[in-house]
């Protein structure tokens, strides 16, 4: 049997995407809980809360490009 430890590279880019996933939920949230409080102050019913999440996903999966084509920086 092969008895290795985990690797602490794969617990790292675990850690990673998850960070990035959590990210994602947590930017998502806000962006539609300001589109709903800022559509009910300006009175215009769906335009902000439709319009924000899509910005803000086209802004995240940028981020989300950019930051997994490079490598990450080891420690050492």
């Amino acid at each position: 049997m092969n008895n290795k430890p985990p690797s602490s590279k794969g617990n790292r880019d675990l850690l990673r995407y998850a960070g990035m996933g959590t990210q994602i939920f947590v930017s998502l949230g806000l962006a539609v809980f300001i589109g709903l409080k800022a559509d009910k102050w300006l009175h215009i019913s769906p335009l902000l809360i439709c319009l924000l999440p899509l910005l803000t996903l086209i802004g995240l999966f940028y981020k989300l490009m950019r930051e997994t084509a490079k490598p990450p920086k080891d420690d050492k």
